[in-house]
């Protein structure tokens, strides 16, 4: 009976060890993955998550107003910074376009729905209703804004009034440095004259990405229907 006699054991592979520039290449490798990651999710929360958060604000905030209408004794004066106070609607934007406007025009403003220069005319008043809203994140209230074309109507409803302007221009027709401030004036390019018309003005990013242009319509008002009061 003949013995074999057992192989030795094959040496076992020696691990590489990772020089230091290896080490500094898989970190840089992972930190510009997450990097990556972080954008994406950054990106996708503002073109997306924006939007549904900011579509819930404003639903809440036109149910409140109109049901704050339907008490007598609730005022209809936009004395809070961010509160609603009016809704907007444009047929051009569809049937079922409804927006509420609030106070003011900062970031947190324009979060709940189209903002209002303060310092402009109140809805139906002699001089300037200037409004301005996004075109994406944020409820995109204005995404369509350079499809408004001149004759369109813009309507704002308050407390006591149904207000109907009409606009004088295109969507397309109008495209400012963000610094033109001059379209906020009583009477816009003529800031020293006393306003006798009652006129709309709308701004909006021209362009759907980051920019410092923006494109302005004018309108003005053709109709002023009181409300009967509630209750």
């Amino acid at each position: 009976m003949s013995v074999t006699t057992p192989s030795p054991p094959k040496a076992g592979r020696r691990r590489k060890r990772r020089t230091p520039m290896g080490r500094v290449l898989t970190a840089l490798g992972l930190a510009l993955i997450l990097t990556g990651v972080g954008m994406l999710a950054y990106v996708g929360w503002q073109y997306f998550g924006t939007n549904i958060v900011a579509k819930q604000q404003q639903a809440e905030i036109r149910q409140e107003l109109t049901q704050s209408w339907e008490d007598p004794g609730a005022t209809a004066e936009a004395d809070i910074k961010g509160g609603g106070f009016a809704l907007l609607r444009v047929p051009r934007f569809g049937d079922d376009y409804e927006v509420p406007i609030v106070k003011g025009v900062e970031d947190d403003d324009l979060a709940r729905g189209v903002g209002w220069f303060p310092d402009t005319a109140r809805p139906g008043k002699v001089g300037n209703f200037a409004i301005a809203g996004h075109r994406v994140t944020h409820g995109e209230p204005f995404r369509h804004f350079l499809e408004l074309r001149k004759g369109d109507e813009v309507i704002v409803e308050t407390k006591t009034h149904v207000f109907t302007y009409v606009l004088r221009d295109d969507g397309t027709d109008r495209e400012l440095d963000f610094n033109q401030g001059w379209v906020l004036d009583p009477v816009p390019g003529e800031r020293d004259a006393v306003p006798t018309e009652r006129l709309l003005t709308m701004v909006t990013c021209s362009e759907l990405f980051h920019t410092d242009k923006r494109s302005i319509v004018f309108g003005e008002l053709t109709s002023a229907v009181k409300k009967q009061p509630a209750g």
